[in-house]
C-alpha cells in the first residue's frame, strides 16, 4: 500500500498536471516556434499510455508535443519526431503564473536570506530574529543532510524544468519545503505571544507563504509532489521540537561567557562531517553558508550582551507594534541602504581575502583552482570552497548583529529598542 503511495506521489505526471493546470503547453523541440498555436499532439494523463510513449522516447521513435490537461482526449502521432527528453520544449500562455512562482521558489533562495534576515534584524526584532535564524539553520542542515543520503534525482521526463538552478542536487526532500514552513510559521510561533496583533492574519499569511513556495517547486518542474510532502512533514515534525528548544537555547547562547566557543565548535564540526554525495552538488557549499551566517549572528549578539548594549526591557509582553512614523521610515530606508551596502563590500572583500589565503595555505594557484572542474576528487577546491564561505558568510553575520548596528547607533538612525531586544 505505501509503495504504491510513494510511486503515485513520485510520477512525473503529477508535476505534469499541476503544469497543464497554470498554462505550461508542451511542444516539440525542433519541429516547433513560439509563434505556433497550441495545437498538436498531446498526452493522456493516464498511467498506460505514459507508458507506452516513454518506451518510445527512451528510443528515440517520437516524443508528445503537447500536454495540456484541458485537451487530453486526443492523440496523434508524429512519426518524423525524433526529439529526446531533454530537447523537449513547452510554451508558458499565463505569464501571471510564471512570474508569481518564479517569485514565490525566490523565498527560499539565497537573495531571500540575504535581505529578508537582515532587514529583520535592523528594522523589527532582534530577539525573533536570532530564533527564527536557529531554527532556518537546523531545519535546512537536516533537509540538506538528507538529500545527500537518500540522493532520489528530481523528476525526469516528461517534465520540463523551467528553471535550472539547483537542478543538479538531490530532490529529496525539498528544502524550499522546508523553509516554506520553518521561517514563516517560526516567525508566527515567537510573535505571537509578544506582539499584539490578530493571529489569523499571521496564520494566514504564513500558510499562503507556504503554499507558494511549494507549489512553484512543482510548477518550475524542480520537485515531485512526494520531495514537497517529505519536506512538509520533516519540517513541520522539527519545528514542534525545535520551537521550544531554540527557545531555550537562545537565552544560553547569549549569556554564556563560552557561547562562542561552542557555536564555533559545533558549526566546524558540523560542516566536517556533512553527508557526501556520490557526485559533486553544490549542497555542502550551501549548507557551509546556512550554518556560518547563524555563528555569525549568534556571535555578534553575544558580544552586543557582553559589552552591555542589551538590557532587558521594562515593559512585559504582549507588546504593542511601532507603527513607523515619516522620520522613522526615512531612517529605515536609510539603514536598509547602508547595511546592504555594507553587506556587499563585506561579501566581496571576505571572499577575496579568504580565498587567497586559503589558497595560499595550500600552495594552490587561486586562479587555477577556480577554473578547475566541480568533483568530488578534488579535495583542494572543496577545502577552499568551504573555509571561504565559512569566513564570508559568518562575518556578513557578525557585521549584521554587531558592526552595522553600532554604526547606525554613532550615525543616530538606529531603531530605539534594538538593544533591548533579549
Amino acid at each position: 500500500m505505501w509503495d504504491n503511495i510513494i510511486e503515485c506521489l513520485k510520477d512525473p505526471l503529477l508535476v505534469v498536471k499541476v503544469q497543464n493546470f497554470f498554462g505550461v503547453v508542451y511542444r516539440n523541440g525542433p519541429q516547433s516556434s513560439a509563434n505556433e498555436p497550441s495545437g498538436g499532439e498531446v498526452i493522456h494523463s493516464d498511467r498506460k499510455q505514459y507508458e507506452n510513449e516513454a518506451f518510445d522516447i527512451r528510443h528515440h521513435k517520437r516524443i508528445p508535443s503537447n500536454i495540456s490537461s484541458s485537451s487530453g482526449s486526443s492523440y496523434e502521432t508524429d512519426s518524423s519526431a525524433t526529439t529526446t527528453a531533454d530537447e523537449v520544449e513547452c510554451l508558458i500562455n499565463n505569464r501571471f503564473w510564471y512570474y508569481l512562482f518564479v517569485l514565490g521558489t525566490a523565498l527560499g533562495d539565497e537573495i531571500f536570506y540575504a535581505t529578508f534576515i537582515p532587514f529583520w534584524f535592523w528594522n523589527i526584532d532582534g530577539a525573533v530574529g536570532r530564533r527564527v535564524v536557529l531554527v532556518w539553520t537546523v531545519a535546512m542542515y537536516i533537509g540538506q543532510g538528507f538529500k545527500d543520503i537518500i540522493r532520489w534525482p528530481r523528476p525526469g521526463f516528461p517534465v520540463k524544468k523551467l528553471q535550472k538552478k539547483w537542478a543538479i542536487e538531490y530532490g529529496m526532500p525539498s528544502t524550499h519545503a522546508m523553509v516554506g514552513v520553518s521561517i514563516p510559521f517560526s516567525v508566527l510561533f515567537y510573535t505571537m505571544d509578544r506582539y499584539q496583533y490578530p493571529i489569523n492574519w499571521g496564520m494566514s499569511l504564513a500558510v499562503m507563504w507556504c503554499t507558494l513556495i511549494c507549489v512553484s517547486r512543482i510548477y518550475l518542474g524542480m520537485h515531485s509532489v512526494l520531495d514537497i510532502a517529505a519536506g512538509l512533514l520533516l519540517a513541520s515534525g522539527l519545528l514542534v521540537v525545535l520551537i521550544p528548544v531554540v527557545d531555550w537555547l537562545d537565552g544560553i547562547l547569549l549569556t554564556d561567557l563560552y557561547s562562542p566557543l561552542l557555536v564555533l565548535t559545533v558549526s566546524i564540526l558540523v560542516i566536517v562531517f556533512h553527508p557526501n554525495a556520490d557526485k559533486w552538488t553544490p549542497t555542502r557549499g550551501d549548507t557551509t553558508m546556512i550554518v556560518s551566517v547563524c555563528a555569525g549572528i549568534l556571535i555578534g549578539s553575544w558580544t552586543n550582551y557582553q559589552l552591555g548594549n542589551m538590557v532587558a526591557s521594562t515593559q512585559d509582553p504582549p507588546y504593542e507594534i511601532i507603527w513607523p512614523t515619516i522620520d522613522m521610515l526615512g531612517c529605515t530606508i536609510l539603514r536598509t541602504i547602508l547595511g546592504f551596502c555594507g553587506v556587499i563590500a563585506t561579501r566581496a572583500i571576505g571572499k577575496s581575502v579568504s580565498y587567497g589565503f586559503v589558497c595560499a595555505l595550500l600552495g594552490k594557484d587561486k586562479n587555477e583552482l577556480r577554473n578547475s572542474e566541480d568533483s568530488l576528487d578534488n579535495k583542494n577546491k572543496i577545502i577552499v570552497e568551504l573555509c571561504y564561505k565559512y569566513f564570508t558568510y559568518g562575518m556578513i553575520g557578525f557585521n549584521t548583529t554587531y558592526v552595522f548596528p553600532n554604526v547606525f547607533s554613532l550615525l543616530k538612525i538606529n531603531r530605539p529598542t534594538y538593544y533591548t531586544e533579549i
